[in-house]
C-alpha cells in the first residue's frame, strides 16, 4: 500500500487501536469505546477502508445508530471519505424503508399511516375506558407503552412482565394493560401504526417470510451498530433477523454510558457479545482525545467510586469494570465545585461565569449548561438573558423550521440553478445578505440577533464543507452540493451549530461536546433524581453524571444550591456522587478533599429577629434578620454606600444590580456590618462565589463608611 493511495489516506492519523478497528474487516468485532476516544472516527474509517480495499460493496453495508443526527453525521463522514454509498440510518428509519418496500408484496394494499406522537391516541384510549388523564399522565403512559413494546410485550403479557415496575401516573398495572389494549384498538380503527409497530411488523415479516429474509440478507452483508449499549430487545431481534446465520457484525459501545434503560435499552447484549460470538475480536478504545487530563481524571474517579461502592454494598448491581480513560490533551484548568445559597444565586453565578469565559475568547456555541430535568432551564434562561448572553434551548424550536432558515434554503436552492463554480461560502454570504446576514454580529440581542445567528450558522457550514469536500485536488464543491446537504440535514434534523450557549438536559446532551460545560443542580433529589429508589436506578444516575462530565473538553464547573428560593431553608445536600471529589466543607470535615477550592456550608437554626428576638416566619424577614415591624438598625450612609458600590459593580460587569446582591442582602450587610469574610459568609444571600468575587470590596465599603 503506497503512502498516497486512498487506503493509506484513510488509515492516516488513526492511533493503533483505531487502526485495529479500521483494518478488522471480517467476522464479529466488538469495540469497547470510552467517551471521547474517537469511536465514530474508527468505525467510519473501517467502513471506508473496507470499500476502498474492495472487501465491501458500499451498497451492502448497513450502519445503524439511535438518532437521526448521529446517522446524518456518520453519512457526512463516510461521504468525506469517499464512501457515500454506505447506508447509515437509525433502526427505525432502516426498518421503515424496508417495510415500505415489502408491504405491497407481503401484506398488500396501502400501508397504514405513521403516528408521530402518541398523546392524542392515548388520550382517546383512556376516554374509551372512562379513565381521567392529564398531560403529564398521558406522557408517562406513553413512555410505559413504548417500554412494553420494545420489550416485545403485548397488553396480555405486560402485567406479569412488569411486576417489579412502578406503574406510572398513579395507575395500577391492570389499568395500564387496559389502556395499552385500548390504544392498540384506536390505532386499528384509524388505520395507523406507531414507530414501535414498524419494528414489530418488520420482525414478523422477516420471521414468517423466508423469501423476504433472503432478499434483505442478500442486500446487506455487513452490519455496524453504534451505541450498542442502548439496544432494546426488539431492536436486537430485528438485528438478528437481518444478520441471519452470519457473523459479519461490528458493534460499538460503552456500558458506562447506558442511560436509557427507562426506554428498554440494555447493555446486556454488549456485555454478552463474546459469549454469543466466542471468536469475536475485541478492541478497547481508551485514549481520550476530547477532554483535558483534569476532566478525564474526574470522570474516571466518578466511575471508580461506583465500583468501590458496589464492593461495599452487596445489593448494588454488578457492573463490569469500567474503561479507564487516558487523556491525550494538554493539561487544563481544574474542575470547579461551587455551592450557592439558592437556585437564583446558582443561575446568576453560572451566567456570570459564562460571560467571563466569553470575554476570555470562548465561543458561546462552545458552552453548555446541563441539568437533570427540563424544568430547571427557566432559571438559566432568565439569568443568561439578564446578563446579555444569547442561548439556545436544545429540544426547542427545530433549526430548519425557523422562518429565516426556510427563506434562506429557498433562496439558495433558486440560486443553485444559475450560479457557476464560484467558491460556495462567498456565494452563500452574498445570497444571505439580502436576508440580513452581515460579517459582524448585530449589537444587542432579541429576534434580530437570533435571526443573524441562524444565517451565520449556514455560512459557517458552507465554509466547513468547502474544506472537507475539496481535500482531494480533483474534487469540487458546488452550490448544488450545498443545497443537497441542507436538504438531507433538514430531513434528519442535523442542524449546524448556532452561536449561543446551549441549555440542555443531561440525556439530550449524549453524543455532544463543548469547550466548557456547567453541570448544575447537583444536589440530592436532582442528582440522583428523587425517584431513583433502587441500586440499579441510582447507578444509572451516576452514569448520567459521568456522561455530563465527559461532554467537557477543557472547562468544567459543577454547582449546587442549599435552598430552592432566596431566604429559604438551607436543607439541600450536595449529590452523594460528589463525596470524596468535591472540596471539604464544615459539614463533612475529615472526608477526602477534591482538587478544587474549598467551599463553605452554612449551618442554620430557627431564625430570630436581631431587634426583638421573635422567631422570623417569612423568607424576606429571615434574609434581613428582623421582623417587618421592627425599625431598621443600619445607618443610611452605610446602606447608600453599599448601593452605590453595587450599582457601579453591576454596570462594569454589564449585569443587573440584583445579580450582584439583592436589596435584602444589602440590608442584612448594612445592619450586621460584618468585620471579616468569615462573618460576611454567614449572611443570607452571600454564597461562596459571591464571597470570593465581592467579599473584599464589601468590607472595604463598610470600612470607608465607618471612617467617614
Amino acid at each position: 500500500m503506497s503512502s498516497g493511495s486512498p487506503e493509506a489516506r484513510i488509515l492516516a492519523g488513526l492511533d493503533d487501536e483505531q487502526r485495529a478497528v479500521a483494518t478488522t474487516l471480517t467476522g464479529p468485532l466488538c469495540v469497547l469505546a470510552g467517551a471521547g476516544t474517537g469511536k465514530t472516527r474508527a468505525i467510519t474509517h473501517r467502513m471506508a477502508y473496507g470499500v476502498a480495499t474492495g472487501v465491501y460493496k458500499p451498497q451492502q453495508v448497513l450502519a445503524v445508530t439511535f438518532t437521526a443526527r448521529a446517522a446524518a453525521e456518520m453519512r457526512t463522514r463516510l461521504r468525506d471519505l469517499g464512501s457515500g454509498g454506505v447506508q447509515a440510518r437509525t433502526f427505525h428509519a432502516a426498518a421503515l424503508k424496508q417495510l415500505q418496500y415489502f408491504w405491497p408484496h407481503t401484506v398488500g394494499g396501502a400501508m397504514p399511516g405513521l403516528l408521530d406522537h402518541k398523546a392524542q391516541i392515548i388520550a382517546e384510549a383512556a376516554r374509551r375506558l372512562r379513565l381521567s388523564t392529564d398531560r403529564a399522565a398521558i406522557r408517562d403512559v406513553a413512555a410505559e407503552i413504548e417500554w412494553a413494546k420494545v420489550s416485545m410485550l403485548t397488553p396480555d403479557s405486560y402485567v406479569k412482565a412488569a411486576g417489579d415496575r412502578e406503574p406510572p401516573a398513579g395507575f395500577d398495572l391492570t389499568a395500564i394493560s387496559r389502556i395499552f389494549q385500548s390504544y392498540e384498538d384506536v390505532k386499528v380503527d384509524r388505520n395507523i401504526i406507531d414507530f414501535e409497530d414498524v419494528l414489530l411488523i418488520m420482525v414478523g415479516i422477516l420471521q414468517e417470510d423466508e423469501r423476504v429474509a433472503a432478499m434483505v440478507r442478500d442486500q446487506y452483508r455487513h452490519f455496524v451498530v453504534d451505541e450498542y449499549q442502548d439496544v432494546s430487545p426488539l431492536q436486537q431481534r430485528l438485528l438478528d433477523l437481518w444478520l441471519g446465520p452470519r457473523d459479519e457484525l461490528c458493534v460499538v459501545g460503552d456500558s458506562s454510558q447506558t442511560i436509557y434503560s427507562f426506554t428498554g435499552a440494555t447493555p446486556r447484549h454488549l456485555l454478552d457479545f463474546t459469549k454469543r460470538f466466542p471468536n469475536a475480536d475485541v478492541v478497547k478504545l481508551v485514549r481520550d482525545y476530547r477532554s483535558t487530563p483534569q476532566v478525564v481524571g474526574l470522570a474516571n474517579r466518578i466511575l471508580a467510586a461506583r465500583t468501590a461502592e458496589g464492593e461495599r454494598n452487596r445489593t448494588a448491581p454488578a457492573w463490569p469494570t469500567p474503561l479507564e480513560l487516558v487523556a491525550q490533551r494538554p493539561a487544563g484548568p481544574e474542575p470547579t465545585f461551587t455551592e450557592c445559597a439558592d437556585d437564583e444565586a446558582e443561575a446568576a453565578h453560572v451566567a456570570s461565569s459564562i460571560k467571563a469565559l466569553i470575554e476570555q475568547g470562548v465561543q458561546a456555541s462552545e458552552i453548555a449548561v446541563l441539568f437533570r430535568t427540563n424544568g430547571q432551564s427557566q432559571a438559566y434562561e432568565q439569568a443568561l438573558a439578564s446578563a446579555g448572553v444569547g442561548y439556545q434551548l436544545r429540544g426547542g424550536e427545530r433549526f430548519f423550521a425557523r422562518r429565516e432558515v426556510r427563506d434562506a434554503v429557498l433562496q439558495l436552492r433558486a440560486a443553485s440553478r444559475s450560479v457557476g463554480n464560484e467558491p460556495v461560502p462567498q456565494l452563500v454570504r452574498d445570497i444571505l445578505a439580502s436576508l440580513g446576514y452581515t460579517p459582524e454580529a448585530p449589537a444587542g440581542g432579541g429576534a434580530t440577533r437570533e435571526r443573524w445567528e441562524s444565517l451565520a450558522a449556514l455560512v459557517s457550514l458552507a465554509e466547513e464543507l468547502q474544506v472537507t469536500r475539496t481535500r482531494d485536488p480533483d474534487s469540487i464543491f458546488t452550490m448544488q452540493d450545498f443545497v443537497a446537504e441542507l436538504e438531507e440535514r433538514a430531513a434528519a434534523q442535523h442542524a449546524p451549530r448556532v452561536q449561543g450557549v446551549t441549555l440542555a438536559s443531561l440525556h439530550s446532551a449524549k453524543g455532544l461536546e463543548w469547550d466548557a460545560v456547567f453541570l448544575v443542580g447537583l444536589s440530592e433529589g436532582l442528582m440522583p433524581i428523587s425517584f431513583a429508589d433502587t441500586p440499579e436506578a441510582v447507578d444509572e444516575e451516576r452514569r448520567l453524571l459521568y456522561v455530563g462530565i465527559t461532554r467537557a473538553r477543557e472547562h468544567l464547573a459543577l454547582s449546587w444550591s442549599t435552598a430552592r428560593t432566596p431566604g429559604g431553608r438551607a436543607n439541600r445536600k450536595p449529590s452523594r456522587f460528589l463525596d470524596g471529589l468535591r472540596p471539604r466543607t464544615e459539614r463533612d470535615a475529615g472526608r477526602t478533599a477534591g482538587p478544587a477550592r474549598q467551599t463553605r456550608r452554612k449551618v442554620t437554626g430557627p431564625a430570630k429577629c436581631r431587634s426583638c428576638g421573635a422567631l422570623l416566619t417569612t423568607g424576606a424577614e429571615r434574609k434581613v434578620g428582623r421582623c417587618g415591624d421592627c425599625p431598621v438598625t443600619y445607618e443610611e450612609a452605610t446602606f447608600d454606600a453599599l448601593r452605590e458600590w453595587r450599582r457601579a459593580t453591576a454596570a462594569e460587569a454589564g449585569i443587573p444590580a440584583f445579580v450582584v446582591f439583592t436589596d435584602a442582602t444589602l440590608v442584612a450587610i448594612a445592619e450586621d456590618r460584618p468585620p471579616s469574610l468569615n462573618r460576611l459568609a454567614t449572611l443570607p444571600g452571600v454564597g461562596p462565589s459571591k464571597l470570593e468575587r465581592y467579599g473584599e470590596a464589601v468590607l472595604k465599603v463598610l470600612s470607608e463608611s465607618t471612617e467617614a
